[in-house]
């Protein structure tokens, strides 16, 4: 039940209604203070303060201070005159329930426009910002497209200068080229006439003696062609060469190669080979997809998702004969020796699936770890607790469990 505070003083001029109203020892928020131009409210549990106001006022500029202990009011009228009283008398519960509902309904439809209002401002808000933050990309975009296409004028002039410095240079390596190729000709000829000069001295030494001695005897006269022609050298007789080169596996130059790789890798090609022909009686039989191991791997892992243990033993031993260098063929055999209670053979494949994944990397982190789950419970299952120990040991430290 609340209690009504009847306590309060209030004065007025023509323009507006002060209206005091003592709170003491009550805290007073703006939550707690209800108005309509016809209506005032004050809700402070278990007081309350509320009157049907003698004339309309403007609530929108009506305010409200609380300090001291005192809700001080400024309300201003919508019409200048002096109020009578500050609360109509004489009203009834019925006028005073439809009072308070008709205020509250002013103050609910009051609000929504105030949301709607507040909505709609909003959305031109974010237009704006919208429409700005696209000029401003725009004007991004026009300035990056602008220096893109400074940087492709400037890019083009160098391209453009480059090329006629290149030309040029061609230019000047071809003239150059050619004056050497005319000095080579010119020193060609002159050692050609040089070697004809030689070749004919001797002979003109000749037609001169014997020139002498037909004018000695009389019997020929100056102009008798008695001279030799000039004899030249024979051309040189073909040959051919045989070049023999060392017989090589690699397309790659011996230079270029790496031969201890190479050698590696032959020896691994040939050891895989004696392996294949060394089971190639026991694999005749077997499909195309079944000479595959990732194949034989996939299919003993459904094996062992359904509970067919052996089935998946089989599948795994297949696979390792075909590719033993496969770490995952070891490890699903080692979960399989596990559950068929085969336990040191569960260790020997847990121990052969850690050599293979050496070096210990990130990427093969969780193989190792379950290989060590996998040794570690089967030494476990033997009662060998020290070694199980010690493998729980080297993987709960690297991992950072302590």
């Amino acid at each position: 039940m609340p209690l009504w505070l009847r306590e309060y003083s209030w004065r007025q001029s023509g323009a507006a209604v002060y209206l005091s109203l003592p709170v003491r020892g009550l805290r007073v928020t703006a939550a707690n203070i209800f108005c309509t131009e016809r209506y005032l409210k004050v809700s402070v549990p278990p007081f309350l303060f509320e009157a049907v106001l003698y004339a309309p006022i403007d609530e929108t500029n009506s305010t409200a201070k609380i300090g001291n202990g005192v809700v001080f009011f400024t309300l201003y009228k919508k019409e200048a005159a002096m109020w009578e009283s500050l609360a109509v008398a004489n009203v009834n519960k019925e006028e005073l329930q439809h009072l308070r509902e008709n205020a509250v309904l002013k103050a609910h439809e009051k609000a929504k426009e105030e949301t709607e209002a507040k909505k709609v401002t909003k959305q031109e808000h974010k237009k704006y910002a919208l429409e700005a933050t696209m000029k401003l990309e725009e004007a991004e975009r026009k300035r990056i497209e602008d220096l893109k296409e400074q940087e492709r004028q400037k890019v083009t002039k160098e391209l453009e200068l480059w090329r006629s410095q290149q030309n040029d240079v061609e230019k000047q390596k071809r003239v150059q080229k050619n004056g050497e190729l005319h000095e080579e000709v010119e020193q060609l000829k002159e050692k050609k006439r040089e070697k004809i000069n030689k070749t004919r001295i001797p002979h003109e030494e000749i037609s001169k003696t014997k020139l002498k001695d037909t004018k000695g005897r009389g019997s020929s006269s100056i102009f008798s062609e008695n001279l030799k022609e000039e004899q030249l050298p024979a051309p040189r007789s073909a040959g051919t060469i045989k070049i023999n080169f060392t017989s090589r596996v690699f397309p790659t130059a011996l230079r270029e190669s790496r031969v201890a790789e190479e050698e590696e890798w032959l020896q691994k090609q040939a050891e895989a080979r004696r392996t294949i022909s060394a089971d190639l009686s026991e694999l005749e039989d077997l499909k195309e997809e079944e000479k595959n191991p990732d194949w034989l791997k996939d299919k003993g892992n459904k094996m062992f998702a359904t509970g067919d243990y052996l089935a998946a033993v089989n599948a795994y031993n297949l696979a390792v004969r075909l590719n033993n260098k496969l770490p995952l063929l070891y490890l699903n055999r080692a979960a399989c020796h596990l559950k068929l209670r085969n336990l040191h053979k569960a260790i020997e494949d847990s121990s052969k699936a850690l050599e293979l994944l050496t070096p210990p990397v990130p990427d093969n982190e969780n193989a190792r770890v379950k290989a060590y789950v996998r040794r570690g419970t089967a030494f476990c299952q033997l009662e060998l607790y020290a070694e199980g120990r010690t493998i729980y040991w080297l993987i709960a430290v690297p991992l950072g469990f302590f």
